[in-house]
């Protein structure tokens, strides 16, 4: 049994350390790729458009416009996907331990949530992954194109939200400390295994982002 000082103090910041060194990699990767010089003279603002898309983002949340091609043919999907974000950033980020460790990491924070509602937040993340692992099996398309490393992805991401769960609730039978430990433990996996999955989206997301937008913004049309 690993001992909770080595869960929390060298097997996190290695695990930090590999996440880090994986996510500048493949930010850099994705830069050094080249891209196509755009020769056609422009109709708008590049800026305009990246402005453009991201206000709208902000605007219209992923999940609720249906007017959204993805929300009008795959409307339990899309929010799902959209309920499990929201829920996750705010167990990541709000919950007022989590601000602790990265005033630790940044040396700074920001105000919190109340616990209740981040608590929610978790369970309203976990039944919306739980979602989306269930019409994987169920629907022929995405079942056919799910492959192992997208099952591995959804259980690494939904162990540390249950862990971390069942350590506020107190359940499963066990101490405060021996959850405690199964969640960081959990959580340093998900560190680990984020650079090398799909799981890194959360980069190329804003990276793929930005470019649409200023792609549909030179082009002078709606991003």
């Amino acid at each position: 049994m690993l001992s909770p000082e080595f869960i929390r103090g060298p097997l996190f910041k290695f695990s930090l350390l590999i996440f880090i060194l994986g996510m500048v990699y493949r930010f850099f990767r994705i830069l050094f790729m080249g891209w196509k010089k755009d020769y056609a003279p422009p109709r708008g603002s590049a800026w305009g458009g990246i402005i453009k898309t991201y206000t709208k983002s902000l605007i219209f949340l992923p999940f609720l416009p249906p007017k959204f091609p993805s929300a009008r043919h795959r409307p339990l999907t899309y929010v799902a996907g959209g309920l499990f974000h929201v829920g996750l950033f705010a167990a990541i980020f709000l919950l007022a331990p989590h601000i602790e460790t990265w005033r630790t990491l940044l040396g700074f924070g920001w105000p919190a949530l109340p616990t209740p509602l981040v608590d929610g937040l978790a369970v309203v993340a976990i039944v919306g992954l739980i979602t989306l692992a269930s019409n994987r099996m169920i629907n022929p398309v995405t079942k056919m194109l799910t492959g192992p490393a997208d099952w591995l992805n959804i259980i690494f991401v939904l162990l540390p939200l249950i862990t971390g769960w069942a350590m506020y609730h107190h359940i499963f039978g066990l101490n405060y400390t021996k959850l405690t430990n199964l969640h960081l433990l959990t959580v340093n996996w998900l560190l680990i295994w984020t650079p090398f999955s799909r799981i890194s989206h959360f980069l190329t997301y804003f990276i793929t982002k930005t470019m649409h937008g200023a792609k549909f913004g030179r082009l002078g049309v709606e991003p």
